[in-house]
Formats: C-alpha cells, sequence, structure tokens
C-alpha cells in the first residue's frame, strides 16, 4: 500500500470536501499524512490521518477582497493572499516531502507554493479544485462575472468579444505572480493561466454536469467526481425537532466578506411567512441580528441535519453551501458577493436547481420572492442530486487516486 500526503489551504471549505476521500483512501490500506489548519489537526488525528499543522503564519494571511470596490480589484486582492500564502507552502511542503517520503503528493489548488513544489518534485501528484473551473472553451462563457452560456449567433459573438477582455484582464493580474512563485522554485513560467488546471497529471474536480456547464470533452486529467461533501460529526441540535414548519437554511461564507446582510434580508423578507428560518453566521457576530420569531441564528452549525428537513437553502454563493444543498435535493437562492460566487450562482440558475439575485439588488422583498421561486424548484434540484451520485464521490476520486498516481508510483519512491 502507498503513502499519500495532502497539503490544504487555511480553509475548511477545501479541507471538508477532501475529508471523505482520504477516508476512502484510508479503508483500502493507504497510509495518510496531512498539513492542514491548525483547528482541524486533532479531529484529522481522530480519523487515523498522520496530521500535522501548516504554518500558523500563512493561515494569517486572510482574504481582505470584500474592501474591493470593483470585481478586477476583489481578483487583485485574493491573488495577493495567494501569493503571501505560497511564500510559505513551498518550503513547508518540501520538508514534509523530505520527511514523509509519501508515494504521492495531493495539493489543494489554492496553494500556489505547494503546486509548485509537487511539480518540480517529480513524483506522482495531484490537485483538488471544489470551486468552479476557468477552464477556456468555445461552449462556456468566459469565466468571471456569472454570464449565461451563449444562445445562438448573439450569443457566440458576445462570448467572441468579451472572452479575449475577460480572459486577458485575468492572465495579467494572476500570471506574473504566479510565475514568480514558480520561478523561486525552479519551474518555467506558464503562458497561460489555466494551465494550473490542465498541468497536473490528475485534478479532481468536485461538482458534475449538469450543475457544471457540460463539455463535449474535458481535458483527459480532470475528473470530475462530485460535490464529496462532508462536515465534522455532531448531534442533532435538540430544538430542531421542535421547528414544526419547513425550514431555510441561511449561510454566509466561512471566510470574512462582509456579506452579513444576506442574513439580515432573510430574517427581515421571511419573517412573515410560514417556514423556520436558521442562519448560520461562521465569520460574523450573530449578536448583532434582530432575530424574529419563527428563526434561529448560530456561528456555527452542522448543515446536515437541517438541509434533511430544508425546502430550501439561501447562500452566498459559495461553492461548498451551495452544492451541500442540492446533493440533498434542497433547490437553493444563491446571493452572490464575489470571488467564484458569480459563477456557481448562475450554474444554480441554469441548471434549475433554483434561483439567483443579486447582491446588488437584495433587499428582503426581492429575497423573499427568490426564495419561494426556488422552492418550487425542487424537481431540478433533484435531478442535479441524481447526478452528483453518479459521479462517484469518495470512491470515484479513490479510484483515479489509485489508477493515475499510484499505479506510477509502484516502482519505487520519487525523492525531492
Amino acid at each position: 500500500m502507498a503513502r499519500i500526503l495532502a497539503y490544504t489551504s487555511p480553509a475548511r471549505g477545501h479541507l471538508f470536501p477532501m475529508v471523505p476521500i482520504l477516508d476512502e483512501l484510508r479503508s483500502r490500506g493507504h497510509d495518510i499524512a496531512l498539513r492542514t489548519l491548525s483547528s482541524e489537526v486533532e479531529a484529522m488525528r481522530e480519523r487515523g490521518f498522520e496530521a500535522a499543522s501548516i504554518d500558523p503564519e500563512t493561515e494569517r494571511a486572510e482574504h481582505d477582497d470584500y474592501v474591493a470596490r470593483s470585481q478586477l480589484g476583489a481578483l487583485k486582492r485574493v491573488l495577493r493572499t495567494f501569493a503571501r500564502r505560497a511564500q510559505r507552502e513551498a518550503p513547508e511542503l518540501r520538508r514534509a516531502i523530505a520527511e514523509l517520503a509519501p508515494d504521492a503528493v495531493i495539493v489543494d489548488c489554492n496553494t500556489w507554493g505547494a503546486q509548485a513544489v509537487a511539480e518540480r518534485w517529480g513524483g506522482p501528484w495531484a490537485t483538488w479544485c471544489p470551486y468552479p473551473l476557468p477552464l477556456r472553451g468555445r461552449e462556456v462563457p468566459p469565466f468571471g462575472p456569472g454570464l449565461r452560456p451563449a444562445r445562438g449567433p448573439a450569443g457566440r459573438l458576445r462570448d467572441a468579444l468579451l472572452r479575449p477582455l475577460i480572459l486577458g484582464s485575468y492572465d495579467r493580474a494572476l500570471l506574473p505572480r504566479l510565475n514568480e512563485v514558480r520561478r523561486t522554485v525552479g519551474l518555467e513560467p506558464l503562458a497561460d493561466a489555466t494551465e494550473t488546471f490542465t498541468r497536473p497529471p490528475l485534478v479532481l474536480y468536485m461538482t458534475a454536469e449538469p450543475f457544471e456547464y457540460p463539455r463535449s470533452a474535458w481535458p483527459p486529467n480532470i475528473v470530475l467526481v462530485g460535490p464529496c461533501a462532508w462536515e465534522p460529526p455532531a448531534e442533532e441540535p435538540a430544538w430542531l425537532a421542535e421547528a414544526g414548519r419547513p425550514i431555510v437554511l441561511v449561510t454566509t461564507s466561512s471566510e470574512y466578506q462582509d456579506d452579513g446582510r444576506l442574513a439580515h434580508a432573510a430574517l427581515q423578507g421571511l419573517a412573515g411567512e410560514d417556514v423556520f428560518v436558521v442562519v448560520t453566521l461562521p465569520a460574523q457576530d450573530p449578536a448583532a441580528l434582530e432575530v424574529p420569531a419563527n428563526a434561529r441564528v448560530e456561528r456555527f452549525l452542522p448543515h446536515g441535519p437541517v438541509l434533511d428537513r430544508a425546502c430550501c437553502a439561501v447562500t452566498h454563493g459559495g461553492m461548498g453551501a451551495t452544492q451541500k444543498a442540492l446533493a440533498r435535493g434542497v433547490p437553493v437562492c444563491a446571493v452572490p458577493f464575489g470571488r467564484d460566487q458569480l459563477e456557481v450562482a448562475r450554474r444554480v440558475e441554469v441548471s434549475g436547481a433554483g434561483t439567483r439575485l443579486s447582491a446588488r439588488r437584495l433587499s428582503p422583498k426581492r429575497l423573499r420572492a427568490k426564495v419561494l421561486e426556488a422552492i418550487s424548484r425542487r424537481d431540478g434540484a433533484a435531478r442535479v442530486a441524481q447526478a452528483f451520485r453518479e459521479a462517484g464521490g469518495p470512491a470515484a476520486a479513490a479510484d483515479a487516486v489509485e489508477a493515475r498516481l499510484l499505479s506510477a508510483a509502484a516502482g519505487g519512491r520519487a525523492r525531492v
């Protein structure tokens, strides 16, 4: 059996989808070593992983894109954060490889330094991606602003005109920082930003069609495995069984982005409806909210038991929370605030699994209308849930790791 080293960014939304895959690999007899958030190390050790924390300075490099005044400005701030983290990721993963002598390395797609070291290492390696991949293609709109897929000549003309503008801005913002990280570990520069997703021998893409836009052909290194949703085991809250009416779950980002007004709008807009509203605010203070009689607000709460009773989920457009709801057949009302959320929200709408509402147009009245409309799209959410199950989840991901990585390592371990 093989030793597998996994390295995550300081985000639970990137660790948690990987946990069931590592569980599956461990159940097949492989040894798992993990470098992740310090707050999750003990829980990961309890699962049988050889876990240790990433550099505390990496964890402290938090996103500040919510203060930007434009989408491009927000992107540049996100990329600066990734670049700061990369300075510590690279030497840290290099030391871990030297210490553990793994047969294969799997790194988070948001860890530029770790990805560069994994590629430079020369052994079998892979990455995983729990958010929409910004891959180019004539069948899909240019990534970023959340455009609808093109229909007819006018739509194709729109994409042809916008693609070089949007993707050119993306390349200009990303490539200099990304290539500087690659230079420091001795790798050649990339000519195209999307090479970060086409160069790894294997990319575990944690979604599936039709939630992701269908393509006639995916790059051969990309395997769509479904969302692989997971959350720490927790007891169901006693008050949940006493709700007595359909539940609407409202989630905000686990990495602060100033999206608390989504909770305010949901509590006000749904106060008069025959639903029970459950709000989670992991990155903000729940005490600042005025909570009506048909609602409850928590900072942290396992979403699974709530979603099992939910008629709708209102999300900030985060891929993790959105797909967790859809995997249970719960329709979604997505209100994107930035990052990849514009693309996630549009996929909710296009797949027929819910609705979307621009954060700029967010109000209690508009949100209420969009939630009621989303509730009527349960059939679309059920279709997406079935597609997620058919993608194979953790078992399909483990199959891909064994077939594409561990078979390459069968002849001996690679070294730094």
